[in-house]
């Protein structure tokens, strides 16, 4: 969330960062500046009557100890009592009212982000070059099936529309992405691997941003008052919530596979043939957590790290540089990695890349001190898909296709997948 100490101080910049995104925004800033000064207000009415009350009691014991009358002084008492009860009620609901809009309030983006909407978006670098055949290019959904390996209507037997099935070397080649992504990270980018919960609690899920707004796109199990993580973010960032870290040990990488569950709630209709948009994937995702100086750096070399597995892929891709519109609610600046699929001739985002600067931090209490006489400062935290499987999947299936039907494997993959080429059983 934004620090509202920076909206008393400078609230028109603020305001100005958040029109870039949504006017509206600018309303919800008034709204909590004005309850915040009607609070501050509150608070020092609140100790002048406390003091005042202290005051009054000792005149009660004064006036108990010399045998008089103290029974208007203990009603005055009384009356003191109850106005700063209800002083006390108004700064609760205040603080309430106020961080619940500060939660609803999105990160203001970086100056270097284009200003606009999907269509402002700027394609700032292209490795590789497409795919190309002497025959027609099939979707990836036609080829899996060919192949048996990936099979869609069982999976929605199953659990309904949007959750694949992945059969013999479809599950092979899948868990051997895993397995690449997670030993390229470990071993090369000095990553940590950690195992995480794919449940979580409320705490988490607004720590990272994803509640309360993207409720309605998040399966929840009421009755433990629990979610499924919608990606591994979620519960890594969390493993330093509440937490004081020293500068020595920033900064920390960490990297974790996870299945991730997204209700795709508002995309019904959208891409829903195949491996496009589904409700339960498999994903390995980089976290980061880096002083606030090393933040932008930060986020070039955990893109740069993302790209290094799709050039070994052999992938023709893109990064992306969104635009205001287009940002995530807790982005500041976000590089998207699209990859181009030939056989549904469009390209496929497979990895978001974001640095949040603070605004995650702050919701999750992460704080680090550069020395022990020094104020604790919040961290900043990235993020980015190293990779998303689905898609990832979708474009070797169509990139590589065969005129028989079959698929070649980038050398890569040989030693995950135990073949070079995936064919149909005989």
């Amino acid at each position: 969330m934004l620090d509202i100490r920076r909206l008393r101080a400078e609230p028109d910049a603020v305001k100005e960062a958040l029109r870039k995104r949504d006017a509206s925004f600018t309303q919800a800033v008034d709204a909590i500046l004005s309850r915040d000064e009607a609070r501050r207000e509150a608070i020092g009415e609140a100790n002048e009557l406390k003091a005042r009350r202290n005051s009054v009691s000792k005149q009660v014991g004064e006036l108990k100890r010399s045998g008089q009358d103290a029974s208007a002084i203990i009603e005055q008492t009384r009356a003191l009592g109850q106005q700063i009860s209800d002083l006390d009620d108004m700064i609760r609901d205040a603080d309430d009212f106020i961080r619940q809009h500060l939660l609803l309030i999105p990160n203001e983006p970086h100056p270097d982000v284009p200003v606009g909407g999907e269509e402002d978006n700027e394609v700032l670098s292209t490795w590789g070059t497409p795919a190309t055949f002497d025959f027609e290019a099939q979707p990836h959904w036609s080829i899996g099936e060919d192949l048996g390996i990936l099979d869609m209507p069982r999976g929605s037997k199953i659990s309904g529309s949007g959750f694949p099935v992945l059969v013999g070397r479809g599950a092979r080649l899948q868990r051997g992405l895993i397995n690449f992504f997670l030993d390229v990270h470990t071993e090369e980018h000095d990553y940590t691997e950690v195992r995480v919960p794919y449940m979580v609690s409320p705490e988490s899920m607004t720590a990272t941003g994803q509640l309360p707004k993207f409720a309605e796109e998040s399966y929840q199990s009421e009755k433990d008052d629990l979610w499924l993580v919608p990606t591994a973010e979620v519960p890594v960032t969390n493993l330093h919530r509440d937490e004081l870290l020293t500068v020595e040990d920033l900064p920390r990488r960490y990297t974790a596979y996870s299945p991730c569950f997204r209700r795709e709630a508002g995309a019904a209709g959208k891409d829903t043939r195949g491996l496009l948009r589904v409700h339960q994937f498999d994903k390995v995702e980089l976290v980061r957590f880096e002083t606030p100086e090393r933040g932008l750096e930060a986020l070039e070399e955990l893109t740069r790290e993302v790209e290094t597995l799709l050039e070994r892929l052999g992938l023709h891709h893109r990064r992306v540089l969104l635009a205001t519109g287009d940002l995530g609610q807790s982005g500041a600046m976000t590089y998207d990695l699209e990859v181009w699929a030939p056989g549904v001739e469009k390209w496929l985002e497979v990895s978001s890349c974001t640095t949040f600067t603070d605004y995650q931090a702050r919701r999750g209490n992460i704080r680090f001190r550069r020395a022990q006489a020094e104020k604790p400062e919040f961290v900043h935290t990235l993020n980015g898909s190293g990779l998303a499987l689905p898609r990832v999947v979708a474009s070797l299936l169509e990139t590589y296709q065969e005129a028989d039907g079959s698929v070649s494997l980038p050398e890569a993959l040989h030693p995950y997948v135990g073949a070079e080429r995936l064919t149909a059983p005989t």
